[in-house]
């Protein structure tokens, strides 16, 4: 897909641009579909927290027909979060300030600017019929959260207009798209790779209610979280990062 293939919808407020996509791809809308709002009132973010939604910061999702098995749709959060920390970098003026915490999180200086929450349906063969990809980021202003560090372009520069920072999302994830159609995944994992956690670094992965620690190893080819812990790598398809004794 080229970025001049999205259709940009842009909204004044909205409860969630991720609920909205979700009915619309129900509804059979073809991919290519990007819902842009300047204020979410009611926004979702993993393990159904809430995104606050402060005017001037990113409230954009996009719905995708990528097909392919639905077991990689956790690829499509790798791949989102490397078109939106190329796309932030663009405003910073140190680019490697910028850093990617599997599965789903760009920190900046350490904490969190941005976020990726990615929906999607399977058909009966356990192929893809639709993926939605949620994309926040902190432009004007880094909402508290509480229990989590927060941070904003706007303490780097003016910050880009929500308009303009959705079109280079789109434009970096028709990029990113586009290599992983013709290479395969591996490039967007080692993408993801140049800006995630050195190997060896300390992490906490909670699954639920259990917690377990151990030392970043790196992603598996298919995406998957490496963890080293008690003397053997193990692999993990999901869960939620805490990287030393912070974010």
């Amino acid at each position: 897909m080229t970025s001049a293939a999205w259709r940009l919808a842009i909204h004044d407020s909205l409860p969630s641009t991720a609920d909205l996509c979700r009915s619309r791809a129900e509804a059979g809308e073809p991919e290519g579909l990007a819902i842009l709002t300047r204020q979410q009132t009611a926004g979702r973010g993993t393990r159904g927290r809430s995104w606050v939604g402060a005017t001037g910061n990113l409230f954009l999702s996009v719905l995708l027909r990528p097909g392919g098995p639905a077991r990689e749709a956790s690829q499509w959060s790798l791949l989102a979060g490397v078109a939106l920390a190329e796309a932030l970098s663009a405003h910073l003026p140190d680019t490697a300030a910028l850093a990617l915490k599997w599965p789903n999180d760009v920190l900046l200086h350490g904490r969190k600017v941005a976020g990726i929450l990615v929906e999607s349906a399977a058909d009966a063969q356990g192929r893809l019929i639709w993926l939605s990809i949620g994309l926040g980021a902190n432009l004007a202003t880094a909402p508290h959260v509480p229990g989590r560090a927060t941070a904003g372009l706007a303490e780097h520069g003016p910050p880009p207009a929500p308009e303009t920072m959705a079109w280079q999302v789109l434009e970096a994830l028709s990029r990113w798209r586009d290599v992983r159609a013709r290479t395969g995944f591996a490039p967007v994992r080692d993408a993801f790779l140049a800006r995630a956690p050195a190997h060896g670094t300390h992490i906490t992965l909670r699954l639920g209610e259990r917690m377990l620690g151990g030392a970043f190893a790196g992603l598996g080819e298919d995406g998957s979280l490496l963890l080293r812990t008690g003397g053997h790598i193990r692999a993990f398809a999901a869960g939620e990062v805490t990287i030393g004794n912070g974010s």
